[in-house]
């Protein structure tokens, strides 16, 4: 994720491109909170996580930053990669498919019928990941309303 650029977003298709070393590139989903939080983030430069005090101008070094956080948020022990462990296992509250989750964390399918008989396209993971990012900011108890709601919701235009 240190990598991405603002040419990775797509906000006409809800999608983010990120390089791995499983596929070299894959496309997951830009859910509305996440879509919230990189458009507060200033463009400075063609990174997302730009960083002027970088030698580089991107910031290098993630942990340094989520030690910061958890500090400030008095958790202890809570690795980068504890965060995927955690979000693989919260994902069974809200009964999404194992092959959803796999596709979204950029694991290589396992079964003989995610190799060869699903395909799940852009839109299918986004109903699914949205549902989670909806789900955990709910049991964070962290308001948002994401933009469409509010913008494409039904309101009343004539009342009698």
């Amino acid at each position: 994720m240190l990598g991405l650029r603002w040419s990775d977003l797509n906000e006409q298709w809800k999608g983010i491109t990120i390089r791995d070393k499983v596929e070299g590139e894959r496309v997951t989903p830009l859910t509305p909170y996440v879509h919230s939080l990189l458009s507060a983030l200033p463009r400075r430069s063609e990174w997302v996580f730009s960083s002027p005090a970088a030698a580089a101008g991107v910031l290098t070094i993630p942990r340094n930053h989520h030690v910061d956080a958890c500090a400030v948020a008095g958790l202890e022990g809570l690795t980068l990669h504890g965060l995927r462990r955690s979000f693989a296992s919260l994902t069974e509250w809200l009964e999404i498919p194992a092959g959803v989750v796999a596709q979204i964390q950029g694991h290589k399918p396992s079964a003989t019928a995610e190799k060869h008989y699903k395909r799940r396209p852009l839109d299918l993971l986004r109903l699914h990941h949205e549902r989670i990012e909806a789900w955990v900011l709910e049991q964070a108890q962290v308001p948002f309303v994401p933009a469409a709601a509010v913008a494409g919701g039904l309101r009343v235009v004539a009342a009698r």
